[in-house]
């Protein structure tokens, strides 16, 4: 067959396992919040597991499967470290600035509360910060994994004990919560294979092309997997419950480096691309940390639907960096 033809059918396939990935993922989350409900689980407890390991189960599934095939010497250790790790910034930085930049211009003014930028906001940006000094050696050792998976427990125990009970997207009470069960079971597993599938296919691409993998990544997994977050944001905007979809954009920015990075440093250790921290998190980290000052001490606490404009236009000038200054990784 023909590279040409060989390449097609490759995106294809890789294609269909993405919005399989996907599509699987968000119907797990819909049973897994409606057995939430029928047992009556704390609303924080739901924002905290289901709600922010949920929506970034695409992400983790790939560094779950990522992190298996490397030390089973299936896949190769530089260039997949390089795509889930892309995948991983990449996805974040989606919900960071052009999924709140969505938020914000569907919605309108939004309030930062104090309580959140200390509970949520100011967390964030110590993550990125946590995952950049580990990260700056270009690895992630398993003591670092073990590291980012302790952070991310200390501060589910921080919040949960300390958060007041807050408005969240819930979906109707499981009418059959051992059938949900199963179903949910049934559909993670199907994340996995198509994940694994997914990460096979991109390896194999990546070969052909020459393409540099941390990039594949950003513009794929990181694309695609930050769909259920947009469902999340849209479905806030209807029902005028903005700071439900912000506690998800900014808690899945937690979950991604400290589950995802951290679970599979722990497994089968990483590759670290430069661009990842001399330009991926660096970006992040300077992007927020500016848009928490200007709101705090220029805005007076208020987001608006400039600022979201604002995000949107940096999303674009973050995919536009990365390729003129970093276009082999």
């Amino acid at each position: 067959m023909p590279v040409s033809g060989e390449l097609l059918t490759l995106v294809s396939v890789g294609a269909v396992a993405l919005y399989t990935l996907v599509t699987a993922a968000s119907r797990a989350i819909d049973r897994l919040l409606a057995i939430a409900e029928f047992y009556d689980v704390s609303e924080v407890l739901v924002g905290m597991t289901i709600l922010a390991v949920g929506t970034s189960l695409p992400e983790l599934s790939s560094h779950l499967i990522a992190s298996l095939g490397i030390l089973s010497g299936v896949l190769d250790y530089q260039t997949t470290s390089a795509v889930v790790i892309g995948g991983n910034t990449g996805s974040s930085t989606v919900q960071q600035l052009l999924l709140v930049g969505v938020l914000l211009i569907g919605y309108g003014n939004l309030d930062l509360s104090r309580t959140f930028v200390r509970e949520s906001y100011l967390p964030m940006l110590g993550v990125f910060v946590v995952t950049m000094a580990l990260a700056w050696d270009g690895r992630i050792s398993r003591l670092d994994g073990v590291l980012l998976l302790a952070l991310y427990v200390v501060y589910v125990g921080i919040v949960v004990t300390r958060r007041e009970r807050t408005q969240t997207l819930r979906e109707p009470p499981s009418t059959n919560p051992r059938r949900d069960a199963v179903v949910a079971t049934g559909l993670l597993v199907l994340v996995l294979l198509s994940a694994s599938l997914m990460l096979s296919v991109i390896e194999v691409v990546i070969g052909l092309l020459d393409l540099g993998g941390s990039m594949i990544g950003i513009v794929t997994i990181g694309v695609a997997a930050a769909l259920p977050e947009l469902t999340a944001v849209m479905d806030a905007i209807r029902r005028r419950s903005p700071n439900v979809a912000l506690g998800t954009l900014i808690g899945s920015n937690i979950v991604n480096p400290l589950v995802g990075i951290g679970m599979g440093g722990a497994i089968s250790t990483y590759y670290v691309p430069p661009a990842v921290v001399l330009w991926d998190l660096p970006f992040k980290l300077v992007t927020g940390a500016g848009l928490l000052g200007w709101t705090l001490y220029v805005n007076d606490g208020k987001l608006t639907r400039t600022e979201g404009g604002y995000l949107l236009g940096l999303y674009f000038v973050f995919v536009a960096g990365r390729l003129l200054l970093f276009p082999g990784q």
